[in-house]
């Protein structure tokens, strides 16, 4: 048993670490179900480590190197200027290097490679986050902004009333067929990490998405499809939207309402989950919602309704007769 033990460590000592990354995103990709974008990602921030640090075996990465790439991109800029001087790479950014390498750490210790311990890395102290939000009436405004009963028209409509009924992420809306059963007011959706959940339709967004695929005409199998004439032949193969449109789209219908600050598909995500929490809900529920697998993410929320019990306290707490 001893002797196999020592075979395998000589075999993982004899590999490299291009080819110990290469299974690594592989693992990624099959095992974890993690998408292409994740993967390109994590491909470009181990890289950039691998790259500054010149290691060539795992053994070589410990507390000395990682800390000199910290202080390396530390002092990145980050093509950004305030006030007329560069900004460095923002702790949040600096961060997605970290979790990368401490991602990768993690895998070399499953398949038993010696390498440095992944608990040695500590992500960097970062700011509590700042939700982009919109206030109720420019809501209002935004979901009533598509007026008209042309197939875009009505398209645009259903998709805005949608993103604020589910609190769907970009790319899980634009992935939608259009068997969905409208006589129920919830359907499955699979979102990060394959995983499923069940979102919820209000009657206004049920209405919204029946108008809308009452007047399609084509038989494309994607809920949210192109409406422009003249397509060329290669286009015809798939009308389904693209996120990007789509978050065109959502802009376009913001100016258009008045809004003045910025507005996209995740600001909509936002205020459905903020909405929800104003009304009552429990953080638990919007997590299940949201589809966080941490509900550490989903509690960035509860700053909003924090401001709400300020204002309880402020106008009962001590009151003078």
């Amino acid at each position: 048993m001893s002797h196999n033990i020592c075979r395998k460590c000589v075999i993982f000592e004899n590999m490299d670490l291009q080819k110990l990354k290469r299974q690594f995103f592989e693992h990624l990709e099959i095992e974890k179900g993690r998408s292409l974008k994740t993967i390109e990602n994590y491909e470009r921030y181990l890289e950039r480590f691998l790259s500054f640090s010149k290691v060539a075996n795992p053994k070589d990465i410990t507390d000395d190197t990682v800390r000199e790439f910290r202080l390396w991109l530390n002092r990145q800029e980050s093509g950004l200027k305030t006030g007329g001087r560069a900004e460095t790479l923002k702790k949040k950014t600096q961060n997605y290097y970290l979790i990368a390498l401490r991602s990768f750490l993690k895998y070399l210790r499953k398949r038993g490679v010696e390498s440095l311990s992944p608990e040695r890395i500590d992500l960097a102290k970062v700011s509590e986050r700042d939700l982009d939000l919109i206030s109720s009436p420019d809501l209002k405004r935004l979901l009533s902004a598509p007026s008209g009963d042309d197939i875009k028209s009505l398209r645009d409509k259903a998709i805005l009333e949608l993103f604020f009924s589910t609190g769907l992420r970009l790319s899980e809306l634009c992935s939608l067929s259009r068997d969905l059963d409208l006589n129920k007011d919830e359907f499955s959706v699979r979102g990060k990490g394959e995983k499923v959940r069940v979102v919820f339709l209000s009657d206004s967004a049920k209405k919204s998405i029946k108008n809308y695929l009452a007047k399609r005409t084509d038989v494309d199998e994607a809920l949210f499809v192109r409406t422009e004439k003249n397509l060329s032949e290669d286009e015809k193969d798939s009308l389904r939207l693209t996120p990007r449109t789509v978050e065109r789209l959502v802009k376009h219908y913001a100016l258009k309402a008045g809004i003045s600050k910025k507005v996209t598909p995740h600001v909509i995500r936002h205020s459905f989950a903020t909405d929800l929490l104003q009304n009552g809900a429990d953080i638990r529920s919007v997590q299940m919602m949201l589809g966080h697998s941490n509900i550490a993410t989903t509690q960035i929320y509860t700053h909003v309704t924090d401001q709400q019990l300020r204002d309880v306290h402020k106008k009962f707490h001590s009151k003078e007769e």
